[in-house]
């Protein structure tokens, strides 16, 4: 998380300000900071729900989500929680144990190419996946120990690396609970969970924090889903804010069936909307983490050192073209990856005089070393039938950073930074020897902000730099394509972004906060592992440019308002003749949101959430379908310890659908191959209710 300082004399950063942070009862007096000296006038629920207030980030798109936030919300899955960060839509295309879908600035993010993801300090991402590189599964997520959501957009952040061109988001885990809690779920078709934890002094200073959460749902497939989830969390944690350290063990282990998205022709046929074409669909996943910290903040600057080590597994079988390749067995595939990834980071911040301005530097290392065995594999029902490629991958990623920030003058201050990093890949090809071999690739990222103000309680912001997204390493090996056999070029390990943003931030007007950004990111090429081909295919070079308004309205300090819209004009920048429209960009998102808090002992919510349509092919001849879905949470507080909520998903019963695509399949019975549309339908209404308790 970069350092946001605000060093005009006399004022202290808003992020450690005691009125953001005095509204969350687990923080003690001792580790909350002093009251900044000119913190800026705000409502009380605001600084419970964001710190986004003037002074608080270095660019108009990046932000802090509080757990209050996430509280007053219903998410349908775990991974949803990063709808709250403005401008993201998170869908689903399988089953719910599956990556989910992401959304943000024109970008169909796959499973999570151009967003950086962590949760408590782990890299959720992974390089050279079978599925899909930068795969991203926030399944494992248990919504009830977030802490906040730290937010950025664009890839003008030094400390941010590999898969954060349009994006990143580190989600924060609790080290210690208010109080002891179980809470029971149950909903329509099948849905049950259960959920509890809990965190206790050790002595010494020691604190022991433990959470466990048990899922089942069947869902409203024709095929029943299955999902069948564990999931546990412990830490232990010792210190403050200050200076402390914690450790963390985290397991998670799931298995379900999935229903893959259908073609519109047998929705027309006759099949039903939610159901499935190959009924052995589905998969299994674990996933299991030790990681540590230690942290030191004082009066002169900080620092802190992060190590983890993960064991990741998956078997993903699924079948989207039906019978167009293999009409007597089927075109089931599975993808399968078993992978442990060690890590390390450490940065050190000072503060300091530069030509006697007041200034603050940070420079930082990030190590990241995965040990992968990756194949993907012909299969009829879950059985192996055929290797498609099965490989052996050593890839280590190193990055370091370097940035100073400086008061230029009192109502103007500048971030210079550096970042560069260096991949080195090994690939053992157990499948085609011709494809195994050794590459390497290095990317220098320079990153510039200048923030202006605050006027009138207004801030401007100008952010421009370089990103990257690796490549996943086979392709930077491959000789020949790995079902054809012909020959296939070389890729580069890294592939360069470049964004520029021009914003403001504004709280004017008492009780709203507003932000707008204005920003363009071109890429030279977006080329992409496709995971359910085996093979690497070459995309053309590519400019993004967009607007965003965000707002956060307190009328009165019950009740909180979230409105959020986006605009994105994405396009292929070279000269095709197929066309200059990039698939799958949506081009509008929007999202409302009203909360009523503490009205007695009740609560409401009620969001309404646009994802706009988009072309699906380079032509825009085919478009998606927009949709339009509205969530309902009400809540009421029986005793102090006990409270009973409804949440409604898609209040209205629309009939929209989750994602589009549009290309060839062949259904059994088919003469020849038909290009179509195909879709995976959002769930119908779907009503659950929540008991929780404390204890």
């Amino acid at each position: 998380m970069p350092h946001r300082i605000q060093l005009r004399p006399g004022r202290r950063h808003p992020l450690v300000a005691a009125v953001g942070l005095a509204c969350m009862s687990h923080v003690s007096a001792q580790e909350a900071a002093p009251a900044a000296a000119e913190q800026p006038e705000r409502v009380e629920i605001t600084g419970r729900h964001y710190d986004n207030a003037i002074g608080s980030s270095d660019a108009a798109s990046q932000g802090t989500i509080r757990a209050e936030l996430l509280k007053s919300r219903p998410a349908l899955r775990p991974g949803e929680v990063l709808e709250f960060v403005p401008g993201v839509i998170v869908t689903q295309h399988s089953g719910d144990g599956k990556a989910n879908q992401y959304f943000l600035r024109g970008f169909n993010l796959d499973h999570g190419t151009d967003f950086a993801t962590f949760v408590n300090g782990l890299p959720v991402n992974m390089p050279t996946h079978g599925h899909g590189q930068g795969y991203s599964d926030l399944n494992f997520l248990i919504p009830e120990l977030v802490e906040r959501i730290d937010y950025r957009k664009g890839p003008y952040f030094a400390s941010t690396g590999d898969f954060s061109a349009a994006g990143s988001a580190d989600i924060l885990y609790r080290t210690t609970l208010d109080e002891p809690f179980a809470a029971l779920t149950l909903g329509q078709r099948q849905h049950q969970r259960l959920v509890g934890g809990g965190s206790s002094g050790l002595g010494q200073g020691l604190k022991l924090l433990g959470a466990v959460e048990l899922l089942h749902n069947d869902g409203p497939w024709v095929v029943s889903e299955h999902l069948r989830k564990a999931n546990a969390v412990l830490t232990l944690s010792a210190g403050s804010r200050a200076q402390g350290w914690s450790t963390s063990l985290m397991a998670y282990d799931a298995k379900w069936d999935s229903t893959d998205q259908i073609p519109q022709r047998a929705i027309d046929a006759g099949l039903d909307r939610y159901g499935s074409l190959d009924p052995t669909d589905g998969g299994d996943t674990r996933r299991s983490s030790l990681s540590g910290e230690w942290h030191r903040h004082d009066g002169s600057g900080s620092t802190k050192v992060a190590a983890y080590a993960i064991d990741y597994e998956l078997k993903l079988f699924s079948n989207f073209t039906y019978a167009l390749e293999r009409p007597a067995t089927g075109d089931q595939f599975s993808q399968q990856d078993e992978r442990t990834i060690y890590g390390l980071s450490a940065s050190h911040a000072v503060d300091h005089t530069l030509g006697g301005l007041a200034a603050r530097s940070e420079f930082g290392v990030q190590l990241r070393h995965d040990r992968i065995r990756v194949g993907l594999f012909d299969t009829e029902a879950r059985t192996v039938i055929a290797t498609t490629r099965d490989d052996k991958v050593r890839q280590t990623l190193l990055g370091l950073y370097g940035q100073t920030s400086v008061e230029l003058a009192p109502w103007l201050r500048a971030i210079v930074g550096l970042r560069a990093d260096r991949a080195q890949f090994k690939v053992d090809s157990l499948s085609e020897a011709a494809n195994s071999g050794s590459a390497s690739d290095h990317l220098l990222s320079p990153k510039l902000s200048l923030i202006a103000g605050p006027w009138s309680r207004t801030e401007f912001f100008f952010n421009a730099g370089r990103g990257f997204h690796s490549n996943d390493a086979r392709g930077t090996t491959a000789t020949l394509d790995p079902k054809t056999g012909d020959p296939v070029d070389k890729v580069p390990g890294l592939v360069a972004a470049r964004g520029m943003e021009l914003g403001a931030r504004t709280e004017w007007i008492p009780g709203l906060q507003s932000s707008l950004a204005l920003w363009k990111l071109d890429f030279d090429s977006e080329l992409v592992y496709v995971g359910d081909a085996g093979a690497t295919e070459p995309n053309r070079p590519s400019e993004r440019r967009g607007v965003e308004w965000n707002n956060r309205y307190v009328p009165v300090p019950w009740l909180l308002v979230d409105a959020d819209l986006a605009w994105t004009h994405a396009r292929f920048s070279d000269a095709d003749a197929a066309g200059q429209r990039i698939p799958n960009a949506v081009d509008k998102v929007a999202s409302l949101a009203v909360t009523a808090r503490e009205l007695g002992p009740w609560s409401a919510s009620i969001q309404w959430r646009y994802l706009g349509s988009g072309a699906l092919v380079e032509d825009n001849s085919v478009r998606s379908s927009s949709s339009l879905t509205t969530n309902l949470r009400v809540s009421r507080q029986l005793t102090k310890k006990t409270e009973l909520t409804l949440d409604v998903f898609n209040l209205f019963d629309r009939e929209v659908n989750d994602i589009e695509y549009y290309y060839e399949s062949q259904l059994p019975g088919e003469a020849a191959p038909v290009a179509d549309k195909h879709l995976h339908p959002a769930e119908p209404r779907t009503l659950r209710v929540t008991l929780r308790v404390g204890f």
